[in-house]
């Protein structure tokens, strides 16, 4: 046998092997192939592509199967908003609905000035891992450790640190993909609808006589916004206010009376005398006559 029929040989043989696997391949391809709805890539055109994981799954491509499958809304997904929920809906063949526009808030205001510190921290300058190592440097075990993990996990420059060691929101920025809320291990990060002013800003639940030293601003749990509030919409639960969203009016009566300045935010104008005119039984709350102080004692004479 001469030298090219010893090459030859053996790469016939091999081609025919590659030839005959790939006509199995091909047959075992659709013998078992997937079924994919020709939805589900038109809806992953719809969708942003952030792969932020805000909607609750591991990215877009999951989100649009579980929109295409009924496991999802057609608005799932919340960094493309109304626009997305719109084409999204087109594509099911559904009416979409708007859900109202959320944007994440900082449920704290224990800053370097007005939360004291119990420790100092030479760690990895991250929340969680301060949290592992001592909980954290404030006298307050609720707070904002005041790292920047929230920043970090932020793809859409809507979180950036102060100078006081809080983060500040920029909500027309925040497109509520949730990352920082799942970042935050004191859970001090809450999406809030995107036009309520009214918060609490505290997350502390100790009593009252521990929360102040813990923090000047921190809620003591007094219920005084709980007994002004005329819709119900401010509880105490655990030491702690929280705000009903759906009840509340933004008429600030809670932020006037609050002690410690825990419940911050503008009043939506008008929105009492609405609330009033619309409940004529309601009366608002007298504001209660601030005392003069105590004259002091006349000196006597020598």
């Amino acid at each position: 046998m001469n030298t090219a029929a010893q090459i030859l040989i053996p790469v016939g043989i091999l081609g025919a092997m590659a030839l005959v696997f790939g006509l199995l391949l091909a047959v075992a391809s659709k013998i078992f192939e997937v079924k994919v709805d020709e939805r589900v890539p038109l809806v992953r055109d719809a969708l942003p592509g952030a792969n932020c994981g805000g909607c609750g799954f591991p990215g877009c491509d999951a989100c649009a199967a579980a929109i295409v499958g009924g496991t999802a809304a057609c608005n799932a997904c919340p960094v493309g908003g109304a626009a997305a929920a719109e084409e999204i809906a087109k594509i099911m063949g559904e009416e979409a609905i708007e859900g109202p526009r959320l944007a994440a808030m900082v449920l704290c205001q224990g800053d370097c000035e007005v939360a004291p510190r119990r420790a100092d921290y030479y760690g990895v300058m991250d929340c969680r891992e301060a949290v592992n190592a001592n909980g954290g440097a404030k006298d307050c075990r609720f707070g904002c450790i005041g790292y920047g993990s929230c920043v970090k996990a932020c793809k859409f420059d809507a979180l950036h640190m102060s100078d006081k060691m809080l983060p500040v929101v920029n909500r027309d920025n925040c497109t509520a993909c949730n990352q920082c809320v799942i970042t935050c291990p004191k859970g001090v990060m809450q999406l809030v609808p995107y036009d309520h002013d009214i918060r609490v800003n505290c997350k502390n639940m100790m009593k009252g006589k521990f929360t102040r030293t813990d923090c000047s601003k921190g809620c003591i749990a007094c219920r005084r916004c709980v007994k002004v509030c005329p819709t119900g919409a401010v509880t105490v639960a655990d030491n702690l206010a929280s705000i009903d969203y759906e009840k509340c009016i933004q008429c600030g009566l809670c932020v006037e009376v609050c002690p410690t300045h825990a419940l911050t935010g503008n009043k939506k104008e008008g929105a009492l005398e609405a609330y009033e005119k619309a409940h004529p039984e309601y009366k608002r709350p007298e504001a209660k006559p601030k005392k003069a102080p105590a004259k002091k004692p006349a000196k006597a004479e020598a």
